[in-house]
Parts: C-alpha cells; structure tokens; sequence
C-alpha cells in the first residue's frame, strides 16, 4: 500500500499528519502538485511536481494508483476513477468515499456546478478545524490499521 495525495489542494496541517503517518507506519507517500514546497528529507516521501494546468496532478494521481493504495483527495471525479481501480478514498477533512456513496457525491457536485453556473453563489466549504484534523487522523489510522490486518500493508 502506498498513500498517493493530491496536494494543491490539501491543507499544510492535513499533509503533515501524512508525514508523521507515512515515517510511524513505514509507507510510501507521494505528493502531486502544480508548485513545488518542502516536503521532509526521508526516502518515503517524494513531491511530484506536475505541469500547470487543470487536473494534472488527478490525471497523474488515476495513471499510478494501485489496487489497496490510498488517495487523499477532496476532488470528486478522482475519487470516482481511483475507486474504480480498486483504490482507498478519504478527503482531508477525514469523509472516506466508498463505492456506496460516490455517486451521490458526484450528483451533488454536478448539481452545485449548475447552480454556481447560473449565477448563483454556492460558497464554498468552511476553514478546516481541529475536530477535521482529528477526524482525518482517526480515519487515516482506521483504514491503516485494516489494511495491516488484512495484509496489504507492505
């Protein structure tokens, strides 16, 4: 199992627990991102940076993703394709995404799109908080700790 992320998007708090995550539990983690920043000096961590453009670092997250590896991503469509290719799917604010509600999730994100095209102001989601913190680290850990149990952890 490796964690794959898609970073532009990802709050700096969220990715340091992947870092601690990634160190603690000995697991590759990749970052994707159109800009470059810090990531820690260790051989489990990597930045790959992604050339400019919409959906580059989704495009790049779909094309290595494994069956068993875990994607964190707040972006519907790319949570819909890695689900598919038998991959783990949990958002920074710690909502894990399954087979049994992507397709909700995607009707909803279609609707809103309608709505924000025709002029209304839909706002977006609220600053991340410290319950969202510890919701994604409960998850982050719940789903880690399945996948050692049922083997896929190496």
């Amino acid at each position: 199992m490796q964690i794959l992320v898609d970073a532009d998007a990802c709050p700096v708090v969220i990715r340091d627990i992947l870092y601690r995550t990634a160190q603690k539990r000995a697991l590759k983690l990749t970052l994707f991102a159109n800009q470059s920043f810090q990531v820690p000096a260790s051989p489990l961590i990597s930045l790959y940076q992604v050339a400019k453009g919409p959906d580059m670092a989704d495009h790049e997250i779909a094309a290595r993703v494994a069956t068993g590896d875990l994607v964190i991503t707040a972006d519907i469509p790319l949570a819909s394709e890695v689900l598919e290719k038998g991959a783990l799917v949990v958002t920074p604010r710690g909502e894990r995404y399954t087979e049994n509600n992507i397709r909700q999730r995607l009707q909803m994100r279609d609707f809103m799109e309608t709505m924000r095209a025709s002029g209304e102001h839909t706002g977006g989601p609220p600053p991340l908080n410290q319950a969202d913190r510890k919701t994604f680290a409960d998850q982050l850990d719940r789903i880690l700790t399945q996948a050692i149990r049922r083997g896929s952890g190496d």
